[in-house]
């Protein structure tokens, strides 16, 4: 994929759904072969799956056994860190994760610290959290590319954008109900955080779950939206930033259609 453009990325958040046996994967595909044909088709996928636990040694060789060695794996940090510790003692953990994902070796893309939305008892405001993210980063080793996601519009300002640029993080692009749309991250951020950017495309979870709760085609016209993520992009391929990109199935109901949809687009 976007074999004239080696410095886009553009996958799926996760490959386990079984509602793509039949429409994405074939018809008897059991789920320990998913990884293998995904990897025929796109070259990168984000592993969802490392949110909800730690990953084994085991898991991540299998992992890399089953792809090609062009194949990158973009992964979310365990929730352990992000959001029952909220950084706070939380580098062990943080180093666990990077120790057993660098099994991957040149296969490991970012790591995504995804942080829920926080209220008003959770911080009073964007700069404790913002003292405890620098501290965080700072004591984090070297090599690994790490991107930080925030689901507060409101802290999307100079501040979030000065810690993320001092560690070399790339504050993640996501298109969500209540967050930036594509201009706005663009005006906001300029050319991101880093030498590389983090775009998550996961829609209206609610909304979408009002129409279907299953995940076997689009039941949505994204269309339109994904144009004005396609012209984002170009804008940073053109400034020669690395774009690593993923579609969740809330997004338009069928996440591999709607990495198709950006393809026909991107051109």
């Amino acid at each position: 994929m976007f074999a004239s453009d080696p410095g886009l990325w553009i996958g799926t958040s996760s490959w386990s759904s079984k509602d793509w046996v039949g429409p994405f994967y074939s018809p008897g595909t059991k789920p320990a072969a998913f990884i293998e044909h995904y990897a025929t088709v796109f070259d990168t996928v984000e592993i969802d799956a490392t949110f909800y636990r730690m990953p084994t040694r085991a898991n991540v060789d299998s992992w890399r056994r089953r792809t090609p060695e062009s194949f990158r794996f973009a992964a979310k940090v365990p929730r352990v860190v992000t959001h029952d510790k909220v950084l706070v003692d939380a580098r062990g953990d943080m180093l666990e994760f990077l120790e057993v994902m660098s099994a991957l070796g040149p296969r490991l893309g970012p790591v995504l610290l995804q942080f829920p939305y926080f209220n008003k008892q959770a911080f009073r405001s964007l700069n404790p959290f913002l003292e405890r993210l620098d501290r965080f980063l700072g004591e984090l080793p070297e090599g690994f590319r790490i991107a930080v996601e925030t689901r507060n519009k409101a802290w999307v300002k100079p501040p979030l954008l000065e810690v993320c640029r001092a560690h070399g993080a790339a504050l993640a692009w996501v298109e969500h109900a209540w967050m930036p749309g594509p201009e706005q991250w663009r005006s906001v951020t300029g050319q991101g955080t880093a030498d590389f950017a983090y775009l998550r495309w996961l829609g209206d979870r609610k909304g979408i779950e009002e129409i279907t709760t299953t995940w076997e085609k689009p039941v949505i016209d994204r269309q339109p939206v994904v144009s004005r993520w396609v012209e984002a992009v170009r804008g940073l391929r053109d400034a020669q930033i690395e774009v690593f990109g993923y579609f969740n199935n809330h997004f338009a109901g069928h996440a591999p259609d709607s990495v198709r949809l950006f393809e026909q687009l991107y051109g």
